[in-house]
Formats: structure tokens, C-alpha cells, sequence
């Protein structure tokens, strides 16, 4: 982005109700076109939520349209050998898709503690809310 690249970031979900909204009011070329061109897209919680009939078929579209022409990142919470998961209806075009989004991927593992960790109350509140119980106690 900071070298003038235009960049598309969504969720997975938010492509597949993209485009599913895309083809309810007739622009579905379009939107898929336009996606497929976006010099880099950043497809964010693959898998977080399973693809259904027509999400899964248009992930695929999507890919293939951008295979081996321009880039995409793909973040997800599962390993990198579940991702067919991410496809129950139809293992076949989870077999399809994901082929193309790992020939000649990189795939970076990020292992340790979430960073959306709780917060810590600050000192002086949790003082109070500490004595506040004891009296509620006594």
C-alpha cells in the first residue's frame, strides 16, 4: 500500500456475501472481475465459518481467476492440512480451490499467546472494586 499497490482486505465472509449480494442484483462479473485483478488480496479467517453452495463455488471462481496472476494472502485459524474442512458440501472443489491457493504458496505458521489477551484493570480500579466487595461482604 505504501508503494502505491492497491490492496483489497476482507473476511472470507465478507467476499462470499459480497459477491452473493453482487449476484442478486446482476453484477456478479463485475465484482468477481474486479476481485480478481486487485493486485493483492488479503482473505482474512479462512475457515473460520464453512462454505456453503454458491460461497464455495464462488471462493473457487475467485481463485482460479487469480491463479498465477496476482497475489493473495489467506489467514486462517486451522492447520494448513484442514483446510478442506473449510468445504463440506463438496470435496471435490475444496480439492480444486485449494490446490491453486497452495502451488507455489508460502506458508507462514504464527505459534504463541493471542494478543487480544484481556486487559489488566489499572491499579486504582481494582483496588476500589477489591474493597468495594469486602464491604458488600461485610
Amino acid at each position: 500500500m505504501r508503494q502505491g499497490v492497491d490492496v483489497a482486505f476482507m473476511t472470507c465472509s465478507q467476499l462470499t456475501a459480497s459477491l452473493n449480494a453482487a449476484r442478486a442484483t446482476g453484477g456478479y462479473e463485475r465484482r468477481l472481475a474486479n476481485l480478481a485483478c486487485v493486485p493483492l488480496l488479503i482473505l482474512d479467517e479462512f475457515g473460520l465459518k464453512p462454505l456453503r453452495p454458491p460461497a464455495d463455488e464462488d471462493l473457487h471462481e475467485l481463485m482460479a481467476e487469480r491463479y498465477e496472476s496476482v497475489a493473495t494472502i489467506v489467514t486462517s485459524n486451522l492447520d494448513f492440512h484442514e483446510w478442506d474442512q473449510a468445504f463440506p458440501a463438496n470435496k471435490l472443489l475444496a480439492s480444486a480451490t485449494l490446490d491453486r491457493m497452495r502451488h507455489n504458496a508460502y506458508c507462514l505458521v504464527l505459534d504463541g499467546a493471542s494478543y487480544r489477551m484481556p486487559r489488566q484493570l489499572p491499579t486504582v480500579i481494582h483496588n476500589r472494586l477489591a474493597s468495594g466487595s469486602k464491604a458488600a461482604q461485610a
